[in-house]
């Protein structure tokens, strides 16, 4: 009966441990969060940002809240449509995989994933990763990455006798801004209950930008002022989740569908801003989740996915090559995780994945790549008073095949099969662990090493006239030496609680994959030249205030992160040992909260130091350090029954001039105003 209330709680929506939420106006929950003990025993802790504070955040989709994690660079091309990519610790995007409940988001045409297309609506936390999730109750590829995010959405909670519950937003602001979204959610059985959620999205993403260039020689080149034009968007989003629970164990379906069409604004070259590139895409996936605990000592999870990407790409610009594109991805994905806990102390793991990729095309002598990955891993954990340890290492087979009708290009063939051991070692020591007169202080020392690589993608590998069929997989080894603090206090100071973390790092690249000219003019290929070694600090802290005999409650997230990200290819080279293009040596955020009764207001401040645009670290390729401020406030009420929230937010209240990438102008100062009511 114990097994199965737990079981209970997992399903509606649960994590790897108990907490106490901050008292939220909506609704009133204490969230408990509670699995199977075999998947409790992490030792990286990760940084997360839960719902509640996503919903303080001036951020429109995931991207914009990964931000506020150290050791993240966000790479954003502009707008409310732009492209967004991440980059952990100076390794690139490729080496970050995204997990959307539970399940890794993929792209084998060129491995990035637009985290602009995930809306926050419906989550319930973000949480990153260094090195990877350090549990061993896992799928196969969670071992394969040097970072990940899980982006975990919400499940549905009822409360008061409630069968369902209904929630409308509308949201309208700069750039001709509408976000519409509508999360139903229905408890059909004891044992079974639905949601969906749906978002329309429409903007022009029209703001006035700034463009100036100075000359070598101090002259004035260009210093216009004019409207992005081109950066349009509509967006359609549905998210449906079927969610079941099990005598001692769960299961869950996801339909996921996404389709925009959106205009590509181009770099400003020349003082030409105005480009003829457009988007289509349309992502649809399914994926099951079934785990269960079989005996107190053996559990067992299974996954299964398929997804469907097309991408229509299209270029009218007369000043460049013209193009009318059309791509489709397809992926099949399967996984096995088995648990079992040998001693109260000792439990062990192994996990087999399979995953089948294959891309179409319309484009001139395509290749039509298909690629079969397998994946098993061994894992194992180890707890004592003063030490815990774990242990894995992935083994990864991967075989790609092309088409064989198709005429190939430049001797191009299919990639070689790859094989790859990639271990990884986590031990972390619990020096504090106390508990005295309502204080709870707990201190611990981490570190872990463990060696990955990320295979060259299809359009690495055999792109028409770029690809290059001999590439290697990149290498990627991390070293880390990290610390947690934390300490909770009682309920009759000023402080509430205090947490801290902190770590260095060390991190190489080996065969990084680069596009090289090939000495004909305006003919390029994919080569593996890169060489860089990483040396790093992240910090990340947050403090819970509640003055004396005050109803306010305050709020404090600080985290900072220093990157010396140096390019070791070739001694000859004239930027070897320079720090490598857009990773700031220095960076951070702050988060500030104020709730006060009804109302809410947050700041959010984040600062990107001096950065390089190109290989050369000189003058002439050096960008000046940028910094934005964004102002949110809310206010929960009831309207004759349902419960309202009225929001205004204000971002980059200072107007700042600023390009994350170069020639991409960022929007000034903007605003969006919005109201939710819930049923």
């Amino acid at each position: 009966m114990r097994l199965l209330s737990l079981t209970l709680l997992l399903a509606l929506g649960v994590g790897t441990k108990a907490e106490t939420t901050q008292k939220d106006s909506i609704q009133t929950i204490k969230g408990v969060e509670i699995t199977a003990r075999l998947t409790q025993r992490e030792i990286v802790p990760a940084q997360s940002l839960k719902s509640i504070e996503l919903q303080r955040l001036n951020s429109q989709s995931v991207a914009d809240a990964l931000r506020y994690f150290s050791g993240i660079q966000l790479k954003d091309y502009g707008g409310v449509g732009g492209i967004k990519t991440v980059d952990i610790r100076s390794m690139g995007t490729h080496h970050l995989g995204i997990f959307y409940d539970g399940i890794e988001l993929g792209n084998a045409q060129n491995g990035q994933i637009d985290l602009g297309q995930f809306s926050l609506d419906n989550i319930d936390e973000i949480s990153l990763y260094n090195g990877q999730k350090s549990a061993i109750f896992q799928p196969a590829s969670d071992f394969g990455n040097a970072g990940s995010v899980y982006i975990r959405t919400r499940k549905p909670r009822f409360f008061n006798g409630k069968n369902y519950n209904l929630k409308l937003k509308a949201k309208y602001g700069s750039s001709d801004l509408v976000r519409l979204s509508a999360l139903w959610e229905q408890h059909i059985l004891p044992t079974v209950s639905t949601s969906l959620n749906a978002e329309h999205l429409t903007s022009s993403g029209k703001y006035k930008f700034n463009y100036r260039r100075v000359t070598p020689s101090g002259d004035v080149a260009y210093d216009t002022t004019a409207i992005r034009q081109n950066g349009d968007i509509r967006a359609d989003r549905v998210d449906f989740n079927v969610n079941g629970i099990l005598e001692r164990g769960y299961w869950n379906t996801k339909v996921y569908f996404y389709n925009s069409q959106r205009g590509i604004p181009g770099a400003i070259v020349n003082n030409v801003w105005r480009r003829g590139e457009r988007q289509g895409d349309l992502n649809f996936f399914v994926q099951n989740r079934f785990q269960k605990d079989i005996t107190d000592r053996f559990s067992t999870q299974w996954l299964a996915k398929y997804a469907f990407y097309r991408t229509h790409y299209v270029n009218k610009d007369t000043t460049q090559l013209p193009a009318d594109n059309r791509f489709w991805q397809q992926e099949f994905y399967l996984s096995s995780a088995n648990a079992y806990e040998i001693l109260p102390n000792w439990s062990a793991s192994i996990s087999y994945d399979f995953r089948w990729n294959k891309l179409n095309a319309d484009t001139y002598r395509f290749v039509f790549p298909t690629r079969f990955s397998n994946l098993i891993s061994l894992a194992t954990a180890f707890e004592a008073r003063f030490i815990r340890i774990q242990g894995s290492v992935l083994a990864s087979f991967i075989h790609d095949k092309l088409h064989p009708k198709t005429r190939l290009m430049n001797g191009m063939k299919a990639k070689d099969n790859i094989t790859k051991i990639t271990p990884a070692l986590f031990i972390d020591f619990p020096l504090v662990d106390k508990y005295d007169n309502g204080v709870s202080t707990k201190f611990s020392l981490r570190t872990f090493a463990k060696r990955s690589f990320r295979m060259p993608t299809f359009n690495d590998l055999y792109y028409t006239d770029l690809g290059n069929s001999n590439l290697k997989p990149e290498s990627a080894m991390q070293y880390d030496l990290g610390m947690v603090f934390s300490k909770q206090y009682n309920q009759q100071g000023i402080v509430r609680n205090l947490y801290l973390q902190a770590d260095g790092y060390y991190n190489t690249i080996h065969d990084k994959i680069i596009a090289y000219p090939k000495g004909q003019q305006f003919r390029w290929t994919m080569l593996n030249l890169g060489r860089v070694h990483i040396t790093g600090v992240d910090v990340m802290g947050s403090i819970t205030l509640k003055p004396l005999a005050s109803d306010f409650l305050i709020t404090g997230r600080l985290q900072y992160t220093y990157q010396d990200a140096r390019d070791v290819t070739d001694p000859s080279d004239s930027f070897y040992k320079h720090q490598i293009p857009y990773i700031p040596y220095n960076s951070g955020s702050a988060i500030v909260n104020l709730a006060y009764h009804n109302w809410t207001l947050n700041y959010s401040f984040i600062y990107s130091g001096k950065r390089y645009n190109q290989q050369e670290n000189i003058p002439n390729n050096y960008m000046q350090p940028w910094y934005t401020s964004d102002v949110s406030l809310q206010y929960d009420f009831k309207a004759s029954g349902p419960k309202c929230r009225a929001l205004l937010e204000v971002n980059n209240i200072l107007d700042q001039k600023y390009d994350v990438i170069l020639n991409y102008p960022m929007p000034g100062i903007n605003g969006v105003i919005g109201l939710q009511v819930e049923f």
